[in-house]
């Protein structure tokens, strides 16, 4: 029950993560920018210690876990390309965008958020006060996945109504990660490979996606701003991470 109730506190840090950037639509490049060091901090910062650790805890090689990580950024690239014909980023961004893409994205996303509810309860299944330190981390780092959920939707030109539903999803999915670690266990050998193909997922829409939309219409005078705003959403990661 623990678990449970932590994990719904992060349905309300999501959401709120999620209006911020509803609110400031008009300054979503901003947002964008933040956003993509936000998912570059929680690759370095957060799933690739994680998976080093797990891959030592278990006394096999990280390789599995680094060629995990290579799939999942070619395995969007190829959906991105292939599946959902997304346009080569050339011109005006904007004019390639496909809504789809944005769907997709969230729905990677929403899976995230549906392992950062396994993550609660896995730590409760250790004890107590992993359970409490686990969870302390996920809420404050739902905020940025509501955000990140709803600048991927806006930013791929769809409507306020599908990005609500999607931040919604988002929010609902880390209680059905933490209900479902109350039937069963995740073996630690698989976590290592969804902790790398996940985050070759983040490294691509960072790169591919969010970065070139976050700078597709700034002026000179804005580059070093929005520079700045990457550099500040990993640092921000960091610091969580390190808390």
């Amino acid at each position: 029950m623990n678990a449970i109730a932590f994990s719904i506190a992060t349905f309300f840090s999501t959401c709120i993560g999620g209006v911020f950037a509803l609110r400031f639509r008009d300054r979503i490049h901003h947002l964008l920018s933040f956003s993509a060091g936000v998912l570059l901090g929680v690759v370095v910062f957060e799933i690739l210690p994680e998976l080093f650790k797990l891959a030592n805890e278990q006394g096999v090689s990280v390789t599995r876990g680094m060629v995990a990580l290579v799939v999942g950024f070619l395995v969007f690239h190829a959906l991105e390309k292939l599946v959902l014909i997304h346009g080569i980023h050339e011109g005006d961004y904007s004019q390639h965008v496909h809504p789809d893409v944005g769907i997709l994205s969230a729905l990677f996303l929403a899976g995230h958020s549906f392992m950062d509810g396994v993550g609660i309860g896995m730590g409760f299944q250790i004890s107590n006060s992993v359970g409490i330190v686990v969870a302390i981390a996920v809420i404050s780092h739902d905020f940025c996945d509501g955000l990140n959920t709803v600048s991927l939707m806006l930013a791929n030109q769809n409507d306020t109504k599908r990005s609500i539903a999607m931040l919604l999803l988002d929010a609902a999915t880390p209680i059905l990660g933490a209900v479902s670690t109350t039937v069963f266990k995740i073996p630690p050998s698989a976590l290592i490979l969804y902790l790398g193909f996940f985050g070759g997922f983040l490294l691509y829409i960072g790169a591919s996606d969010i970065l070139p939309e976050a700078h597709s219409k700034n002026s000179p005078g804005t580059t070093l701003i929005l520079i700045g705003l990457t550099c500040l959403g990993a640092i921000f990661i960091y610091f969580l991470a390190s808390a």
